[in-house]
């Protein structure tokens, strides 16, 4: 946007460098994002646990707040990113993993849904303006590329300065980022509500080129507001969560658009719309969604909210993508908004397992393994819902330990491993 803000700094490292040794502080966040968890780790025994069985864990990797995992022929390594900077695990044994690595970044924010290339063994790390004791209005924000060619030794490939940086996702197998949020910086446009996505090209991991104009503007009945995440599904499209709704592009290939009414091709720098839109109030009243999947004619998303007590945070709402084919997520306007059909939502609120007492009960990251659905609520621990009938999602199990701060559950090879603000990451076996 700015071409002297779009600096990319080419800085050398190694496991063994500490960059910077300075802590994000306890609120250095909005009232969208969860802030640090300032908590003492704890050991106490688990609050509520039901059809679910504890496997392993990872105490060490306490402040952990996204995973991703990475295959070396035949060895398999766990990737953990979070307040530290980066840990790599060896899992050679799933249920123990074995620090084999680390790139220390103390202070790091926030990193959520760290993405890798599993041809190049690269991790992307997105900096928040709020990482280093910064804030929003003023801080630097980024996108670290980290080599793990030998996983045991990860190396600092290059540093991009850029106007976003709450989370960076890749689009095109990993050849581009698009890293969005959080809320403006006090030299962006009066007018938007939050930073919309800005285009890496990471060909040259060790060169990144940055797009100086910014994709996904006006997502928000006309307005251009806060670019969460960014899920791409099997097909290739990218999933674009924000305030406002969730708006799919394609970013390959030709394709029809229905907001111009042309066929054209799409790249990363230019998507194609495809479908979405806003998510009902009626089911998501904050109208802040955090992540998504598409499966056919649904789109899973959740919504993160924060207020005082348990029943107005953040909930799982499943809608219909059915109406939204031809651009009317993006002719939305106060005026005549366009709203995609809730089909349901599920919080924690009064559910069993719940902790009556906390009011910290937002939902957050989930995955999903054909008809089960795995869900962080950060304090009110892991849920686990049969999705079987999208109308009607139920709670079958739970993992919520008294000292949870669960941000983001994944399914593999059988097991779910939960990033943990508190309890660095617990390894479950769903019993039911």
């Amino acid at each position: 946007m700015r071409s002297r803000l779009l600096r990319s700094c080419l800085v050398m490292g190694t496991a063994a460098v500490t960059l910077l040794a300075t802590a994000l502080p306890a609120a250095a966040c909005g009232a969208d994002d969860k802030p640090a968890d300032s908590a003492p780790h704890l050991t106490g025994t688990p609050g509520a646990v039901r059809g679910v069985k504890t496997v392993g864990s990872v105490p060490d990797a306490q402040g952990a707040i996204s995973l991703n995992f990475l295959r070396y022929g035949g060895r398999e390594v766990m990737v953990v990113s979070g307040d530290f900077g980066l840990r790599v695990y060896d899992l050679a044994k799933p249920t123990a993993p074995k620090l084999i690595g680390q790139w220390k970044m103390p202070g790091l924010w926030e990193t959520e849904n760290t993405e890798v290339d599993a041809r190049r063994k690269l991790v992307f790390l997105a900096r928040d303006p709020r990482a280093f004791k910064g804030n929003t209005h003023t801080g630097e924000s980024g996108v670290y590329v980290v080599s793990l060619a030998q996983p045991d030794k990860p190396e600092l490939l290059s540093y991009t300065q850029m106007p976003a940086g709450h989370t960076t996702s890749c689009v095109n197998d990993c050849q581009y980022l698009w890293t969005g949020g959080p809320a403006k910086a006090d030299n962006q446009p009066a007018d938007w509500g939050g930073r919309p996505i800005w285009v890496t090209d990471v060909r040259d991991p060790r060169h990144p080129v940055l797009s100086p104009e910014p994709i996904e503007l006006a997502r928000n009945d006309g307005q251009t507001d806060y670019a969460h995440d960014v899920q791409v599904d099997e097909d290739g499209v990218a999933w674009v969560s924000g305030r406002g709704g969730v708006r799919g592009y394609w970013t390959q290939g030709w394709h029809h658009d229905p907001v111009q009414n042309v066929d054209r091709e799409a790249t990363a720098l230019k998507p194609v719309p495809y479908a979405g839109g806003g998510i009902a109030e009626t089911a998501a009243p904050s109208r802040f969604m955090h992540n998504s999947y598409h499966d056919g004619d649904l789109i899973y998303a959740t919504e993160e909210n924060f207020v005082d007590g348990c029943a107005g945070d953040g909930v799982l709402t499943i809608s219909s993508l059915k109406g939204s084919y031809h651009g009317e997520g993006w002719r939305s306007t106060p005026d005549k908004p366009f709203r995609l059909r809730a089909l349901s939502s599920w919080g924690v609120a009064g559910k069993e397992g719940s902790d009556p007492a906390s009011g910290d009960c937002s939902a957050h990251y989930f995955d999903i393994d054909e008809h089960v659905l795995v869900q962080s609520f950060y304090a009110q621990g892991t849920r686990f819902l049969d999705v079987s009938d999208p109308t009607n999602p139920r709670q079958i199990a739970y993992f919520r330990p008294a000292d949870a701060s669960s941000w983001a559950p994944y399914w593999h090879h059988g097991y779910v491993y939960v990033a943990d603000h508190t309890r660095g990451v617990d390894i479950l076996k769903l019993m039911v």
